[in-house]
């Protein structure tokens, strides 16, 4: 099941940061994301979504695939890749994937203007690893919501207030290889 983590700041470029350091986390294997969006609060009445994944690019590069291979059985490749690619764009324009971008706009709404918010939605992770490589995030954010337990939610809070108990080293097993 899914785990899903809203952090908020008072800057943007601190969401955009956390980001990039879970994209990071995900490489290292470390956490399985299915989606991490930063939402923004230019001003009061502006809010906008980032979104890691472009679903109409990548709906319109795939359209234009298809169509272009469609196109090459009917001898037009040029209007197959087209009507391809347009259709793509457009189903990847209407797809909702990951978090409801409503359920974010008006989660948004509680951020100051030039704020910002982290949205993950997270399949997997190593708490502890997580926890310790969130350490350059001390006092720069807050917890809006999750869905972890509470005590796991009770130590995400206090690794981004800077209250989190130092976590002690892993020490290999005496005696062994």
């Amino acid at each position: 099941m899914s785990e899903l983590i809203v952090i908020a700041f008072d800057d943007e470029a601190t969401g955009f940061e956390l980001r990039a350091e879970l994209v990071k986390m995900q490489q290292d294997y470390l956490i399985e994301m299915e989606d991490a969006v930063v939402v923004t609060r230019p001003a009061e009445d502006d809010i906008k979504l980032h979104q890691a994944v472009n679903l109409t690019a990548a709906g319109a590069l795939g359209g234009g695939f298809w169509g272009t291979l469609v196109g090459l059985v009917f001898l037009n490749p040029l209007i197959g890749a087209a009507v391809g690619a347009a259709s793509g764009a457009l189903a990847g324009r209407l797809t909702d994937v990951g978090i409801n971008d409503e359920f974010m706009r008006n989660t948004a709404r509680a951020l100051p203007p030039g704020g910002s918010a982290v949205f993950v939605l997270l399949r997997k992770m190593t708490a502890d690893k997580v926890l310790d490589r969130l350490q350059s995030f001390h006092r720069r954010g807050r917890v809006l919501q999750t869905s972890l337990s509470q005590q796991d939610e009770d130590k995400l809070r206090d690794a981004l207030s800077g209250n989190a108990a130092p976590i002690p080293p892993v020490t290999p097993p005496a005696g062994g290889a």
